[in-house]
């Protein structure tokens, strides 16, 4: 029946479903790619997503057990006033524990730096110790004939050659060493440490003689606070208004404070980026997927024309056709994202399963609704922005298919109003990237990224296609023919450039990211970089310590200035908690700083507005801040910041701004005070010894024991030990990202593999011509080899610039840090491209080359 001006109806959508599942009764055959691509993407997004819930739940229900309380306050360099800590203890249980490193040693034997925890009777206030010989951590650490116990990580003995009842000394105190570590219920709190923990009594920490005014110790004093029911800790709600009556009731006490809701801050804060990056690595396998799941709906109309052209036959109309094929398309990717949503969401208990032991933070699986449903919502946009267009085109099959040649599938353009229904599933795709993003910064510019290289890679296609086309005419036969397969009509030219291009340029970006961080850390400048950091110097002995060094490494370049620790508690008359501080410089309100008073400019630093006060400055406190930090918290010159040092808040007015070159790893501060601010105040030197002749491995090794005996209260940092832990934790993080990209990739292979297949059915038709004209088929391999190559090299330079130009930026812009050209890993994964693409095409064609003409010849 038609409709008043003559049209058919459009069919019910309950007739088309029953058409599309009846038309794919046969199974899914030809859409292996496509199920693969989404499924990948979606797994990937969805995976990533489900592991950092579970990161964040973990801390979240293990956070009384992490923080060791409900609240935890923390000071540097000064422990608690009694009016504090009755003002606590008035209010629950408190316990206290001390952070600081030292130096261990066995006997005159090589030193090691240790990660000191001293802890009272009552650790751990919540969760348990584990240690090994099991038995109360009390007794491990209680004093017996004069001797306090230790208890310390296993590395600690490895390094040093111990074993359990052996002796070491820290400090000038000789410490029993009576368990290993196993397990240590609130590590996370600690932050990273460069060094093995080692467990003692407040006692002991005493009586080594490390703690002095000024040393460099953190004290953390945990809060549980007293609750009608003991077995329901206080809620969210108490927790909050406990810690800002603290604060009004000591204003002044410089205390970092952190709840149970809010372990780890900075790690919260990283795991948000880690996790977007990560998700838009995904997201990137998706986009590349998509190009497959094109690739594949557009063989799936070919290969359907017949079965169009019949329905058309019997009144159906276009819009119908297109809307049948829309249901079986969504329905297969509802199929794919269904597999991708059960793999991702199965990946928390799967990393639980391998990794649960190893890892530092508590990790708690579950299913995921939300992270669940973003996958679906970018499976489905995905496969409808990318299968819109090729499902157009069966719009305009015409009747006559069934009469035509099977071969002669003509590339028509798809109606404007397929074209809109594309653009509006992009449009739906952006506006739900941004909406789930937590920073919608990163994610315009990564869409940015995405259009550019989407539009530069099929500019390179065409301009390939374009100069295949106009190549001056060959005398050798396999060029020509080899040319004639990049720019014929529905040649594999785009189809190739783009999977390859973009997953190309995923994998040298992040090689060269990856290689530049490296490169950074170990990148030391012979002569300029200091080989050892000593912290603790008392200021009295600041002098027979530095004469010492000279005695030890008369060639050596020795700095020595005072340090002290605060922390940035209101800028001008705004406190800190509540400044907007751009990205890259918002760690300098987080937690204490190291800060210094000098009466020089010190070396590597220059300055760049006001001018450096006079050597017998005498007035008000004054200020010179690094210009790149103050300008991304909104500071200039003749503004007032005030900090928190030793408990007592100190107001300094800016009296110039300052670049310093921290790729020196020499002494540098964000922030360096006129001499009279902190006169008379208890604080610590740091000095720095850099050897003339750069590494030398032998001679750091004898100062550090020579240092260690005579100096036992200095804690010796070596600059190369601090890189390789630092360049360990990178190498972890990078093992993560190259699992996400590794899903890219692999999306980009399946793309690939999918596109020289699609292209499959025009070769069989070439090959049996040219076999019935007298080709070999090695000769034709020749030829094909030659195609592939030539897409293959050209998609690899493309790749290969783009993924350095994108790295380029990273590094300079965000990291902010010297770009290398690490030529040799963008040549390596060129190279590797342009193998994949003559492996993929020749393997796909050796098979159908072995096919007799006869069966094809029947069907021309």
């Amino acid at each position: 029946m038609a409709t008043v001006d003559g049209t058919p109806p459009l069919l019910p959508l309950p007739t088309l479903l029953r058409l599309a599942l009846r038309d794919m009764r046969g199974g899914l055959r030809g859409f292996a790619i496509f199920l693969a691509c989404i499924a990948l993407g979606v797994a990937a997004i969805v995976g990533v997503g489900s592991v950092a819930r579970a990161l964040s739940d973990g801390l979240a229900r293990e956070g009384r057990v992490i923080l060791g309380g409900d609240v935890s306050f923390a000071l540097i360099q000064r422990q608690i006033k009694p009016d504090e800590l009755a003002w606590l203890a008035a209010r629950g249980s408190v316990s206290q524990v001390g952070l600081m490193r030292a130096m261990a040693r066995r006997g005159d034997g090589e030193p090691a730096l240790v990660e000191i925890k001293a802890v009272d009777a009552s650790y751990p206030a919540s969760g348990s110790v584990q240690i090994a010989p099991d038995m109360p951590l009390a007794t491990a650490l209680a004093q017996k004939d004069g001797v306090f116990g230790i208890v310390a990580d296993a590395s600690l003995a490895a390094r040093l050659d111990l074993k359990t009842g052996d002796r070491v000394f820290i400090g000038d105190t000789p410490l029993d060493l009576r368990a290993t570590l196993v397990r240590e219920p609130d590590k996370l709190a600690a932050g990273i440490g460069f060094g093995p923990r080692v467990l003692m009594s407040e006692a002991a920490l005493q009586a080594t003689g490390l703690v002095q005014p000024g040393s460099l110790v953190r004290w953390l004093y945990r809060v549980a606070l007293a609750s009608q029911n003991p077995a329901q800790p206080a809620d969210e709600a108490a927790l909050a208004r406990f810690a800002e009556s603290a604060s009004a009731a000591f204003p002044e006490a410089g205390w970092e404070v952190r709840t149970r809701k809010n372990v780890s801050p900075q790690f919260a804060k990283n795991l948000e980026r880690f996790t977007q990056f990560l998700t838009l690595v995904g997201l990137t396998a998706l986009i590349v997927g998509g190009v497959g799941v094109a690739n594949a709906v557009r063989g799936y109309v070919d290969a359907k024309q017949a079965t169009i052209a019949t329905l058309k036959s019997l009144g159906a109309t276009g819009q119908a056709a297109f809307a049948m094929m829309l249901a079986q398309v969504m329905l297969v990717a509802a199929i794919g994202i269904g597999i991708g949503a059960m793999v991702g969401a199965a990946l928390p208990w799967l990393v639980s399963g391998l990794f649960g032991p190893w890892l530092p933070f508590p990790l708690q699986p579950g299913l995921y609704p939300g992270e669940i449903a973003a996958g679906f919502a970018y499976g489905t946009l995905t496969a409808l922005a990318f299968a819109l267009a090729p499902l157009g085109r069966a719009h305009d099959v015409p009747v006559s298919a069934l009469f035509r040649d099977a071969i002669d599938s003509s590339r028509t353009r798809p109606r404007r109003i397929y074209l809109m229904m594309v653009a509006l599933a992009a449009l739906a795709l952006v506006a739900t990237i941004l909406a789930l993003s937590a920073d919608r910064r990163l994610s315009a510019w990564y869409m940015l990224a995405v259009l550019a290289g989407f539009i530069l890679l099929r500019g390179v296609a065409r301009g390939l296609m374009w100069c295949a086309a106009h190549a001056p005419k060959m005398h050798f036969p396999l060029w020509r023919l080899a040319l004639a397969n990049i720019h014929r009509p529905g040649a594999l030219t785009p189809s190739v450039v783009l999977s390859l291009g973009l997953g190309l340029a995923l994998l040298v970006a992040l090689a060269l990211i990856d290689g530049n961080i490296r490169s950074e850390l170990d990148r030391t400048a012979s002569g300029q970089t200091p080989s050892f950091f000593f912290v603790d110097i008392q200021g009295s002995q600041a002098a027979a310590f530095e004469g010492f060094l000279h005695e030890k490494a008369a060639d050596a370049k020795i700095d020595l200035v005072p340090m002290m620790r605060g922390r940035l508690v209101k800028l001008n008359e705004t406190r800190a908690e509540d400044v907007k501080a751009r990205d890259n410089v918002a760690w300098v309100l987080e937690g204490d700083r190291g800060i210094t008073f000098s009466a020089q400019l010190p070396a590597g630093s220059k300055l760049t507005a006001g001018e450096w006060w006079p050597g017998d400055y005498s007035g008000p406190p004054l200020v010179s801040m690094e210009a790149e930090i103050a300008a991304g918290l909104g500071l200039k010159l003749g503004d007032n910041i005030t900090v928190n040092v030793l408990g007592r808040n100190v107001t300094a007015k800016i009296a110039n701004l300052r670049i310093v070159n921290w790729r020196s790893l020499g002494i540098n501060f964000v922030m360096i005070f006129s001499p009279n601010t902190f006169a008379g105040a208890p604080h610590s030197d740091l000095a720095t010894l850099t050897f003339a002749q750069g590494d030398d491995s032998g001679r750091e090794l004898a100062l550090l024991r020579d240092v260690a005996r005579a100096w036992p209260g200095v804690t010796s940092v070596r600059v190369k030990d601090a890189l390789e832990a630092i360049g360990r934790i990178v190498a972890q993080l990078a093992f993560a990202i190259r699992g996400a990209s590794s899903v890219a990739l692999l999306a980009s292979v399946l793309v690939l593999a999918g596109a020289l297949a699609a292209g499959q059915r025009a070769r069989r038709h070439d090959a049996v011509v040219l076999k019935v004209l007298g080709m070999t088929r090695w000769r034709l391999m020749a030829t094909y080899g030659l195609e592939y190559g030539i897409l293959g090299l050209a998609a690899a330079l493309f790749g290969t610039l783009a993924g350095m130009a994108a790295a380029f930026g990273v590094v300079k812009a965000i990291m902010q840090a010297e770009f290398v050209w690490l030529w040799p890993q963008a040549i390596m994964a060129a190279l590797g491209a342009l193998a994949l693409t003559l492996v993929l095409g020749l393997a796909g064609t050796w098979r159908i080359l072995g096919q007799r003409p006869a069966s094809h010849l029947r069907n021309l």
